[in-house]
């Protein structure tokens, strides 16, 4: 199967988890999405030392530096997979 359509119903199936992952497994979902949609961090990182959310989420993402699309893509729906069971 395409690699894309797979990712596209991986999206779907994420928001569909009976229960609700951890906030690590969040971050990791978050950051895998972003970078086979969007490739390298492309924003500045958050202005507000004390919004957590936000730099979570920015940290997470730019960890993911260099790694290719198809490869953020694939980690992502074998995620969803796991978290499916």
């Amino acid at each position: 199967m395409d690699l894309n359509k797979t990712f596209e119903e991986a999206v779907t199936n994420s928001k569909l988890l009976s229960s609700k992952p951890s906030n690590d497994t969040l971050l990791a979902l978050y950051s895998l999405y972003k970078q086979a949609t969007e490739g390298d961090v492309n924003i500045d990182p958050p202005s507000n030392p004390f919004d957590f959310v936000a730099k979570a989420k920015y940290e997470a993402w730019a960890g993911l530096k260099g790694k290719t699309t198809d490869a953020a893509k694939q980690e992502y729906v074998n995620l969803v997979n796991k978290l499916r069971g």
